[in-house]
Parts: structure tokens; sequence; C-alpha cells
């Protein structure tokens, strides 16, 4: 019953920004962490920017400086704020969440279903 929904992608010139959002529901006790990935044609899904419970962040080296991450822990949510986006940020961007399930009891990783990213002019 636990489900990511992503809303915010599109396509968008280089130079230009987007805001990814993804909100967790269903039966979750706690969030330990949220982030998020993507996956470029032929590529392997990578990390890009993820948030631990606390405060604390890592970014891949690719987006230090042009992507910040945020959550609003109040409506478990996580962004995703891109700005001065390259041709080469153009990828399926994919929200993850490691949470424990209310059902259960237990931890586990969850995925959103990806939302495209094109940046093309």
């Amino acid at each position: 019953q636990v489900q990511l929904v992503e809303s915010g992608g599109g396509l968008v010139q280089p130079g230009g920004s987007l805001r990814l959002s993804c909100a967790a529901s269903g039966s979750i006790f706690s969030i330990n962490a949220m982030g998020w990935y993507r996956q470029a044609p032929g590529k392997v899904r990578e990390l890009v920017a993820f948030s631990i419970s606390g405060g604390s962040t890592n970014y891949a080296d690719s987006v230090k400086g042009r992507f910040t991450i945020s959550r609003d822990n109040a409506k478990n949510t996580v962004y995703l704020q891109m700005n001065s986006l390259k041709p080469e940020d153009t990828a399926v961007y994919y929200c993850n969440a490691n949470l424990r399930a209310a059902a259960t009891g237990y931890n586990g990783n969850y995925w959103g279903q990806g939302t495209q990213v094109t940046v093309s002019s």
C-alpha cells in the first residue's frame, strides 16, 4: 500500500530549471531517507541526490552546485530543484525512499514510477 508519486518532469531548454516532487503515501510508520536517481538511455541507474533523516544530504558530482534536494516531512514529500540544466541531464528520474512500512514494521526501499526530464534546444 506504500506508494511514491512523482511530478514535475518535462521538456526544458539548456540553462533552464525544473522542480521535481515526490510524495510518499500509504501505511508508513517512518521515512528514513528519500532521494532521486536517474537513468539515461544506455546507462546504469545512478544516484542524483539523497536526503537522510536528520538533515544530511549527498549529491552526484555531476549535479553539485546546480541541484538542490529538500524535504517537507509533514507531507512526506521530497523535492529536487534543478537549475542550469544541461543536455546530459536528460534521463528518467526516479524517486526512492527507504522507509518502515506500518503494516509489517520492516524497513525497505520503494520506487516511484519515474518521470522524464528532457533538456534540449
